[in-house]
């Protein structure tokens, strides 16, 4: 992998984990406000896996970059512009949920559910989101293994995480009367 390749691929990762520490401060003050409000979390069984999930993801990912030494993908200008995407479709979904948003699955027992934003059109945009993000990094610098192995691993945990977001919020909440099932 050339010098340019590398240090391309030390920004894009501290980019991205300085994000996702941000991420992660903004969930815990939305944490401590929704419980304040009544909230209690659903799925926390599974959340490690999640936790873990991706915390392998970007060690594997540097892993088989560096010590294969992938290099950037010829379409990278395009994989690129997608993953670019896909963070301001992140942000999109983050600030449309506002205090809402959350790493863990927090319900607030007779709340609406969120409707604005990316929510109008689609039920969860950020784990779309995530998946995305999850199969074009690793493509942008060849981590065809990386692509593969955390896709299908992510695939089996959003399955989990989404079936049971959805009963704990069709229980508690209007989602059933928004999305209805039936």
């Amino acid at each position: 992998m050339g010098g340019g390749s590398v240090r391309l691929f030390l920004i894009v990762i501290i980019v991205v984990c300085s994000q996702r520490l941000v991420e992660l401060f903004i969930a815990q003050r939305n944490e401590k406000w929704m419980r304040r409000q009544g909230a209690y979390e659903a799925g926390a069984e599974h959340y490690p896996l999640i936790v873990a999930l991706h915390i392998g993801f970007f060690i594997s990912l540097a892993a088989e970059v560096i010590i294969i030494e992938r290099s950037l993908s010829p379409w990278w200008p395009i994989l690129l512009s997608l993953f670019i995407l896909a963070q301001a479709g992140r942000v999109w979904s983050l600030v449309s949920l506002g205090r809402f948003w959350n790493t863990k699955i927090l319900i607030l027992p007779g709340a609406n559910v969120v409707r604005r934003g990316p929510y109008r059109w689609i039920r969860h945009p950020n784990y779309l989101v995530v998946a995305t993000e999850i199969l074009i990094l690793p493509l942008l610098f060849q981590a065809y293994y990386t692509a593969l192995i955390f896709s299908l691993l992510n695939g089996i945990v959003l399955v989990i995480r989404i079936s049971v977001e959805e009963k704990a919020l069709m229980e508690a909440t209007d989602y059933g009367q928004i999305f209805r099932t039936d």
